[in-house]
């Protein structure tokens, strides 16, 4: 009897990581938050070697108690198709302003194996960081 090794590719993939953000009206003040915002992340991830960055997903003028926002849609179902790993975004106030809305769909990413992170409050979705 011959005994075949069969090797293990162990090459990860790199996380192909998004950004969301929004703000709830379409005054001045607001975009320029949201360009603000945009800027942040763009420049956060543009020379990282060790993601895929698949850019920013946003909203303007719609409040984030609402579930009918066009790009947070649009991001969901990208991470359900499987070209999402993870969300960063600010803070959960950012993400979604209805408690249902936040729970819900991080519970459903989470058992797809998408992870969220909410920057402000330290939270990712899919594991605890450790505190020093």
């Amino acid at each position: 009897m011959s005994v075949k090794k069969i090797r293990v590719n162990r090459q990860k993939h790199r996380k192909r990581v998004c950004a969301y953000i929004r703000v709830s009206t379409t005054n001045g003040s607001q975009l320029d938050s949201l360009e603000n915002q945009k800027q942040y992340f763009e420049n956060l991830y543009s020379n990282r070697d060790d993601i895929d960055f698949m850019g920013v997903y946003h909203d303007r003028g719609i409040s984030g108690s609402k579930d009918n926002r066009p790009n947070f849609q649009a991001m969901i179902e990208d991470c359900r198709r499987g070209r999402i790993d993870v969300i960063h975004t600010k803070s959960i106030a950012r993400f979604a302003r209805n408690t249902v809305t936040v729970l819900e769909i991080s519970r459903e990413l989470k058992a797809i194996g998408v992870d969220i992170f909410f920057e402000e409050q330290n939270i990712h979705t899919l594991f605890q960081v450790r505190g020093k």
